[in-house]
């Protein structure tokens, strides 16, 4: 009998296979099924999607039976994006309230966050820390993932407010697809202290955007780690070289992927990073 990995537990050896690596309403069972299949030690859940299954009649014991019959776990929560943003604080209350349940009841080690936000830098800042003292009560560790098409837009953002914000569970996402889009400059990605890089998110791709809307494009042209242009190898070396002991997290959305069986995709993008770990570990 495989036994199911704690969430809070997972670190450098672990995999986890992020919810956008599917479409975001792919089959839960099929979404879990791939995962085990392919050796991960977890899965990412968007809130949204969680919303949807419960309000269909799919609720908590259904996904831990689940979850449990393919010896899994459920790592992070995806995505609180509301924070800073007052016109949106009725979507941000019913979101973290269910980012809440779900951390009391399957007890992640993750919640993901990110901008936009509609104040000021320091607003945001002190917006952003009640997040992390929120997400505290539950157990949960909080990264803040910049986005190029946000004004959280690099690394140097994330981190002026995480830091600002200065929360023991709280830091910045290291993202190698928005690294790339933003400034692709490793040495603003070096400028965070390691113990403020609290969440890894891994892809691949081309350099350059075959999109003119980044968002658009970041949602359907990543690649498994090794099949794209980025710097992969150095990517993951440089955290490890800075002791960075976190699950690696397979944020890799793909059109055509997500058209084929999820198992193969899964696959691919497990087989990649194995791959990327095993070259930086050499």
């Amino acid at each position: 009998m495989t036994t199911i990995r704690k969430p809070r537990d997972l670190g450098a050896d672990d995999l986890v296979f992020s919810h956008f690596s599917l479409s975001m309403h792919h089959p839960i069972e099929d979404r879990i099924s791939a995962a085990a299949a392919a050796g991960f030690a977890g899965i990412g859940l968007y809130i949204g999607d969680y919303k949807r299954l419960v309000d269909s009649g799919f609720g908590p014991e259904q996904l831990r039976e689940c979850l449990d019959e393919a010896g899994i776990c459920l790592a992070e929560i995806e995505v609180l994006s509301a924070w800073g943003s007052p016109s949106k604080a009725a979507h941000h209350a019913e979101f973290s309230a269910i980012a809440w349940e779900l951390a009391d009841m399957f007890e992640p080690r993750y919640l993901q966050t990110t901008g936009p936000y509609e104040c000021s830098v320091a607003e945001a800042a002190r917006a952003w820390g009640d997040v992390c003292d929120q997400a505290a009560d539950h157990g949960l560790t909080v990264g803040l993932e910049f986005l190029p098409f946000t004004n959280v837009f690099d690394a140097a953002d994330a981190l002026t407010i995480a830091q600002e914000a200065d929360r023991p569970n709280g830091g910045v996402c290291a993202d190698i697809w928005h690294h790339v889009r933003s400034r692709n400059d490793l040495d603003l990605m070096k400028a965070i202290p390691a113990e403020l890089i609290t969440g890894i998110q891994m892809s691949d791709g081309p350099l350059a955007p075959q999109l003119e809307d980044l968002r658009d494009d970041c949602l359907v042209n990543r690649l498994p780690p090794g099949e794209g242009e980025f710097d992969v190898d150095g990517f993951v070396s440089w955290l490890l070289e800075a002791g960075v002991d976190l699950p690696w997290s397979l944020e890799v959305c793909n059109a055509e992927g997500w058209a084929g069986p999820a198992a193969e995709h899964a696959a691919r993008c497990a087989n990649g990073m194995r791959a990327a770990l095993a070259r930086a570990r050499a």
